[in-house]
């Protein structure tokens, strides 16, 4: 069991609940607003996002972020195969609703390497901007990372 104790001049005594609770929630709100990353641009989203190369299979993403583009979270939403995955609008609304996001970055990795991106790409990317345009959400970009390579559509001017 796990106890804390608080400082009252020379002493220490057991914290009641609500100090704990206290303390606790002052705790998660300082980690949370002073450890996050910020992402402010397509080179720090794909520094951040470089992880995703190489993987045999596509994975589409949301980087969810707050008003200050702070990280809130990082989500892989959908695994497809070696040449696609299946990405659904629903399910990003969904997510962007369930952490309280601002705004988004989408993400997805191509196995071949080859970073370019194709008209299904660039549809979904529409479809996505649309749809999160309904709740609020800005979609800040979306980045397609291959092996050694990342292409941002907000760069490429889809966006």
């Amino acid at each position: 069991m796990l106890e804390l104790f608080v400082k009252t001049g020379a002493r220490y005594r057991r914290a009641k609940p609500a100090e704990v609770c206290e303390r606790a929630s002052a705790y998660t709100f300082e980690s949370a607003s002073k450890d996050r990353p910020t992402i402010g641009n397509p080179t720090e989203a794909r520094a951040f996002l470089m992880h995703q190369a190489g993987l045999e299979r596509e994975q589409f993403g949301l980087v969810y972020l707050d008003n200050r583009h702070r990280v809130l979270s990082v989500e892989i939403l959908f695994t497809g195969t070696i040449d696609g995955a299946s990405v659904h609008p629903r399910e990003c609304v969904k997510g962007c609703l369930n952490h309280g996001a601002a705004a988004v970055i989408l993400f997805h990795n191509h196995p071949s390497g080859n970073p370019s991106p194709s008209r299904a790409d660039e549809m979904i990317t529409h479809r996505l901007r649309d749809a999160l345009a309904l709740i609020d959400v800005r979609l800040i970009d979306h980045l397609i990372i291959a092996s050694t390579d990342c292409v941002s559509l907000a760069k490429e001017g889809v966006i």
